[in-house]
C-alpha cells in the first residue's frame, strides 16, 4: 500500500480543479500499468478540489514496485489551461503539489493512546478465494474529536489500522488548519506548499482532457 496526498496547496480555484483532474488521470494511469488507485477522502474546494488522499496497490505486486510507480508522480505536477473559471485571464499555468504519505506512529500524532478506541470486525466482501475469514477490518474512535473512522480495504488488520491513523492525523490536521485561518482554502494546506514552476514539474499536462506533455 502506497499513500499520495494530490494538494492545491494555497493556491486559486484553478488549482482546485486541477486536483480534480488529475485524481482521475491517476487512476486511469495507474489501471493502464495493471495498478488500482482508489481515492479514499477528498475534501471539497469551490470549485475542485483542495485534496485528495488516493490509496495506490495490488494484490500480487510488491511494495517497491508500487512506491517506484508512485515517485513518478511525487513533486510539483503542471496543468496548462486558460482559465475556466475566469475567461481572459492572462495566466494559463496551474501546480499541484503531489506528496507521498507515511502512515503515523500514535506518538507521532501528538494525541493519547487512552484517547482512541479501536473496534475489529470481519471486511465485507464479494466472497471467492480471497474473502476475509480473520477480523481484518477496524474502526477507530477518537474520543476527544468524536471522529469515527473504518477502514476494510486492506487484507491484513495491521494496514487497516496504519490507514485508520493516517486518516485521522489528516482530518485533525485539516480541522485545525479551519480553527486557525479564515477561509476555506487554506483548511487542507496542511504543511504543504506547491514549489517549483516551469521546469521544476515532474509531469505537466494540458488542456481540459489533461492531455499529458511531459
Amino acid at each position: 500500500m502506497v499513500l499520495l496526498q494530490l494538494s492545491a496547496g494555497r493556491g486559486p480555484g484553478e488549482c482546485q480543479l486541477a486536483v480534480a483532474g488529475l485524481c482521475d488521470v491517476l487512476v486511469r494511469e495507474a489501471a493502464a500499468d495493471g495498478l488500482a488507485a482508489t481515492i479514499l477522502e477528498t475534501v471539497p474546494g469551490r470549485p475542485g478540489l483542495l485534496s485528495a488522499l488516493v490509496r495506490l496497490g495490488r494484490e500480487d505486486a510488491e511494495e517497491e514496485t508500487i512506491a517506484s510507480w508512485a515517485r513518478s508522480w511525487e513533486g510539483t505536477i503542471r496543468w496548462t489551461c486558460p482559465s475556466p473559471l475566469r475567461p481572459g485571464h492572462g495566466r494559463k499555468n496551474w501546480f499541484v503539489s503531489v506528496t507521498r504519505v507515511v502512515p503515523p506512529r500514535i506518538g507521532d500524532l501528538g494525541i493519547r493512546e487512552a484517547d482512541l478506541r479501536w473496534e475489529t470486525f470481519r471486511a465485507s466482501g464479494a466472497g471467492g478465494q480471497h474473502v476475509n475469514t480473520t477480523d481484518s477490518a477496524v474502526r477507530l474512535h477518537h474520543r476527544p474529536s468524536g471522529l469515527a473512522i473504518t477502514c476494510d480495504s486492506e487484507r491484513s488488520q495491521h494496514r487497516n489500522r496504519a490507514l485508520a491513523l493516517t486518516r485521522l492525523r489528516l482530518t485533525l490536521r485539516a480541522r485545525a488548519e479551519a480553527q486557525a485561518q479564515a477561509g476555506a482554502q487554506e483548511r487542507w494546506a496542511l504543511t504543504v506548499t506547491v514549489t517549483g514552476r516551469g521546469g521544476g514539474a515532474v509531469r505537466a499536462y494540458a488542456g481540459p482532457d489533461f492531455t499529458r506533455v511531459r
